[in-house]
């Protein structure tokens, strides 16, 4: 049978795919490759150029159903751009007084993300993009120039297939580096069309405006795209999210913490008092406690099992040990084998806040 799908592995140090979003001055990066990026680095591959791309080629990708595996999402960042650097630019001095001068921008960028696209349709088009793709006539990049891909796009070869659905979860996910963990499960981004078993979107699909109707001028219309997760095994392999059968027999009950129990509430005052308000870990001002055992949780804690942290320090050991998928015994901070990691994670958890706030102040109702 031959193969109707073929499938584009998108990774490298940095991606930016355009989305409606975008300003000149400000250009954002949506979450994963659109259709109207994708589209034209095969309209590259086969040396079509924008001006010419509407009359023939883009009626014939549109008809292709395109899936999106985010098998990394990678990390936004912004870098500092300068455009024209003999541009006639507004100064503050004076009313309409200009100089010559160069226009700052900013544009925004996942980092080290992966994703796998799968395109479906007919045979006869999917045979003629893959020998686009393994002899591209122009050079082929990952949304912008200075983002080529760092691994082969036709990485993982074609085949036939009832749907996106089954074909994305073919692929076994992959570690890239030694000390990578495959995750629990893996976001889709998938096209949806309408059916006679369900004519109508669902109340929860999104609408992504970038199906290209031309390259020069650009034009585009919006599309429904429903989110799927798959789950993935210990050994990367890859299948439809479903309950697994195991689920099925109750778990033993697992002793739960109950912030509202009055016995707890007296264990966490009494801890409170013995560590004088203070975060055993950095000596700031103590707002919450930390189990460092859950093995009497719902009532039954001892001052023992709790230890006083500041809201930093809380964050940082709970995202540890949610890391390492630690069960009823956690952390404690006062131990010193735990020092290193501890100061990492806050010092992440800062970078992080300080990026998200410079983030809102670039949202787009700010600046246009």
């Amino acid at each position: 049978m031959s193969a109707n799908t073929i499938f584009l592995r998108l990774e490298g140090p940095l991606q930016a795919w355009g989305d409606q979003e975008s300003k000149f001055l400000i250009r954002r990066t949506a979450p994963a490759p659109t259709r109207s990026a994708v589209f034209g680095m095969l309209c590259a591959a086969l040396g079509v150029p924008r001006p010419l791309a509407g009359e023939e080629w883009l009626p014939k990708l549109r008809a292709l159903r395109m899936g999106v595996r985010i098998d990394v999402p990678g990390i936004r960042w912004w870098d500092y751009h300068t455009v024209g650097a003999g541009m006639q630019m507004r100064i503050a001095e004076g009313k309409d007084k200009s100089k010559p001068g160069a226009m700052l921008t900013r544009r925004e960028y996942l980092c080290d993300a992966s994703f796998l696209v799968a395109l479906h349709g007919e045979p006869d088009l999917i045979g003629e993009l893959e020998a686009a793709l393994r002899h591209p006539k122009w050079t082929l990049y990952l949304g912008r120039k200075s983002c080529p891909p760092s691994r082969p796009l036709l990485e993982h070869p074609g085949g036939a297939f009832p749907d996106l659905d089954s074909a994305l979860a073919s692929v076994p996910w992959r570690r890239r580096l030694k000390g990578d963990h495959a995750p629990r499960s893996v976001q889709c981004l998938l096209d949806w069309r309408p059916t006679p078993a369900q004519p109508e979107a669902p109340d929860d699909a999104l609408v992504w405006y970038d199906v290209p109707l031309a390259f020069d001028p650009p034009a585009h219309c919006p599309r429904f795209v429903i989110r799927k997760e798959l789950r993935v095994g210990p050994g990367g392999e890859v299948g439809v999210a479903k309950e697994p059968a195991q689920t099925l027999t109750p778990r033993p009950p697992r002793p739960r913490a109950n912030y509202q129990n009055t016995e707890y509430r007296n264990a966490r005052a009494a801890r409170l008092a013995a560590d004088h308000g203070l975060c055993v870990f950095c000596k700031s001002p103590a707002s919450t406690v930390q189990h460092v055992t859950y093995r009497r949780a719902g009532g039954g804690e001892s001052q023992d099992d709790l230890r006083s942290l500041c809201r930093l320090c809380h964050d940082a050991v709970t995202m540890i040990e949610y890391g390492l998928g630690m069960g009823l015994d956690r952390i404690n901070p006062e131990e010193p084998r735990w020092r290193d990691a501890i100061i990492e994670k806050r010092g992440e958890i800062i970078r992080f806040r300080s990026l998200e706030t410079r983030r809102r102040r670039l949202a787009a109702k700010e600046v246009e």
